[in-house]
Order: C-alpha cells, then sequence, then structure tokens
C-alpha cells in the first residue's frame, strides 16, 4: 500500500516521549522508522507503566507500545567506535534523524550535524532539547512540570486561592513531539525541492511559550500578568461535573434554556460581573443541573445550542458513543503484549491512509537492517553482540 511518507527513512534515537511521538506520526504516514535503542536496555519508556495486569516487563509498557507503533527496533551502541561507524553508514541511507538526547550529546558523540551534513548533504536533523542547543540554560534538565512551571502555563492553572497545579499527564512533551513533527515535515519538503538538508532545533520551553500567546501578547501590550481565576459555572451534577462556556451571542439562548431572564440583573449584564458575582450566578443555574447526569446535562445544554462540555474520565472517554461510531479506537496485537486497544489516527486526511501496526521488540529488526539493508553477516552479527555494539 502507497502512504503519504512512503520511501522516507528516519532514524529515531529517541527517550522517552517527545522524539518518539514526533517519529509516532511519521511512521503512522508510512515512513521506515528505524528506531536505535541501546543494546541491552532500550527506550528508558520500556521500564514505566502502565503495564497489562499491571506486571512490568520491557515489553510490556504502555506508554512505549503507543509511542512506537509502526517502527523498527534496532540495537546500536553509539559511544564504541564501531556503532559509530554503523551510525554513519545508516545515515548515508537516510532522510531524517529525530533525536532528543540533550544539548550537545550528539556533538559530543562526534555527530554534529555540520559533520552529518558532510556525509549526507540533504539530511533533516531534529534535535529536541529542554532550552534549545544555545543560550546560558542550555544544559539544564527538565521534566514536564519543569516545562509548565517554567514556560509561566502553570501559573494560570488553578484556583488562584491556592497553589499553581501542572496539567495531568505529559502533556509538554506530546506538544513538543507534535510541533517537531511539523518542522520536520516542513524540513523534508525544503530538502526534497532543493537538495538541501536542513537542522531543526526545537525548544521544548519554547513551544510551551508559543502556545500561550494570549498572556504573552496581553504583557507586551499593556504589562499586564495573567493570574489564576476561578472558572465560572463549573458546576456539580448528579455523577460528576459540568462546565458552561456561554458566549455573549449564547446568553439569550442560555437564559431560554434556564427559563428566566439574567441579562436584566444587574450582577450579571457583563461578563466582569458575572465573574465578580460567579458564586450567586452559579447558586441559579446549579438547581437546573444538580438532578441531572453529566452526560444528560451535556445534550440538554447543546440542544439549545449552548456551549458546554462535562468533565469525562477515561471510562467515558474509551465508551464514548462517538469515538464509537468514527471506529476511532483501533485493536493492534502484540506477540507479548497481547491484543490492546489503542488512540486511532489523529488526523483524517481523505484517502491517505495511516499505518497502525504494532511496536518493536528491542533489536527485533538487528537482522534486517544490519544484514539486509548494510549487509552484514551473520558472523558480523555474533560479533558485534559479543563487543556489545549491538
Amino acid at each position: 500500500m502507497f502512504y503519504a511518507l512512503s520511501g522516507v527513512r528516519v532514524l529515531e534515537v529517541g527517550e522517552h516521549i517527545s522524539a518518539p511521538f514526533c517519529t509516532k506520526f511519521l511512521a503512522g504516514l508510512g515512513a521506515e522508522v528505524i528506531k536505535v535503542e541501546r543494546p541491552g536496555q532500550g527506550d528508558s519508556a520500556r521500564r514505566e507503566g502502565p503495564f497489562p495486569n499491571d506486571e512490568p516487563h520491557p515489553e510490556k509498557s504502555g506508554l512505549f507500545l503507543y509511542l512506537n507503533t509502526g517502527k523498527k527496533s534496532i540495537t546500536l551502541n553509539l559511544e564504541a567506535r564501531e556503532g559509530k561507524k554503523i551510525f554513519l553508514d545508516l545515515l548515508r541511507k537516510a532522510d531524517i534523524i529525530v533525536e532528543n538526547l540533550g544539548a550537545g550529546v550528539f556533538d559530543g558523540l562526534g555527530l554534529s550535524y555540520p559533520h552529518l551534513e558532510r556525509i549526507n548533504p540533504q539530511l533533516v536533523m531534529t534535535s529536541i532539547s529542554p532550552w534549545g542547543q544555545t543560550g546560558p540554560y542550555r544544559d539544564y534538565q527538565a521534566e514536564d512540570i519543569t516545562i509548565q512551571a517554567m514556560s509561566g502555563a502553570m501559573y494560570q492553572q488553578g484556583n488562584p486561592e491556592r497553589e499553581p497545579v501542572k496539567s495531568g499527564g505529559s502533556i509538554s512533551h506530546y506538544r513538543v513531539g507534535a510541533s517537531a513533527f511539523a518542522a520536520t515535515l516542513m524540513a523534508l519538503h525544503h530538502a526534497e525541492n532543493t537538495g538541501e538538508g536542513q537542522f531543526v532545533e526545537v525548544s521544548s520551553m519554547e513551544v510551551s511559550v508559543h502556545d500561550d500567546f494570549f498572556s504573552v501578547e496581553l504583557y507586551m501590550a499593556r504589562k499586564v500578568i495573567t493570574t489564576r481565576q476561578k472558572a465560572v459555572l463549573m458546576l456539580p451534577c448528579k455523577d460528576g461535573w459540568v462546565y458552561f462556556r456561554v458566549f455573549p451571542h449564547e446568553w439569550p439562548r442560555f437564559e431560554k434554556l434556564l427559563g428566566f431572564d439574567i441579562e436584566q440583573d444587574e450582577r450579571f449584564v457583563t461578563m466582569e460581573q458575572r465573574r465578580l458575582h460567579a458564586q450567586e450566578l452559579e447558586a441559579l443555574v446549579l438547581p437546573h443541573v444538580r438532578e441531572r447526569s453529566k452526560e444528560e446535562t451535556y445534550h440538554w445544554a447543546q440542544a439549545a445550542k449552548v456551549t458546554a462540555g462535562y468533565v469525562a474520565n477515561v471510562q467515558d472517554v474509551v465508551e464514548s458513543q462517538q469515538y464509537r461510531s468514527r471506529r476511532y479506537f483501533v485493536s493492534i496485537d502484540h506477540p507479548i503484549a497481547g491484543n490492546l486497544a489503542y488512540p486511532g489516527t489523529p488526523v483524517e486526511m481523505g484517502d491517505i491512509p495511516w499505518r497502525h501496526s504494532r511496536a518493536p521488540l528491542l533489536g527485533e529488526h538487528n537482522a534486517q537492517i544490519f544484514g539486509g539493508l548494510l549487509r552484514y553477516t551473520r558472523e558480523d552479527l555474533v560479533r558485534l553482540r559479543q563487543t556489545r555494539v549491538i
């Protein structure tokens, strides 16, 4: 089958989330993604849960299985002289490298982009790091909570009367991976049209600051620092929480839904007044939702064309009729982890297919890549394993 990126070869030297998430998209669009992992250890994500039946196993990590669908795995020691030579041989046959080992790490291995570009002039190299490749913070480490804190995002999250809170999961790493994917495609397009490779630098902090353009522009224009605000109209219902985001043009519909004229009350004439008198406003709306389920409330408001939503847990999401009707979740079988459901295609592009296939076992494709692509013999592979190069 022909895919959008059929014929494109990618080397991923990635750990954890950001780089593997970037290359997950490339693999989904049909690129051959060769994941370069450390011999005997592999990607650190292999040791993170969740694990099926809560049984830790490097081939059963839910995080790894999700992030690495459709890829091939080889093991290679980039610190060994022969491992570096093998990597350069692969580089000559690749279109893209994606890595997130940290600023300067590839340079320290003797694999800086200027050196690699001389070997493969059309090479696109995408490097993801917390702070970028330059600047006084270049060598500082950062995790998701650090990125959310130091990018300013966390300052705006949570109850204004309490400490700031981070968003759930590792959202900043996924945003960075998605940004890296878009930038890599643009650089690949440029390389294919001009014959010139590109070095794509992605800073996790800068991506996060870029996402929050409103507070940045507000400060630039008016020197106003955006602070945390209590969510107005986040209300408890029979089995959870619902949120009404009533836009100005929706207020007449909202009033009709509730059966009284809110805007005639001077406490609720403007959005600012509604925010100042949030408790009184919520007290008026609460009786209309308190005895309804969250899903019933959602449909009730949406039927009146009032913007609302309920706070869904993961069971709500997985069992949602909307996702089921679109066949969003897909089942993928794995020889060790078994048959599991995965989030499906993130975008629909007409007749362009998305490839759904399992994540690789550690070093599963050593023989295929080293033997088939680079022409190493079986004896060579035995020697390389014995010397811990692969």
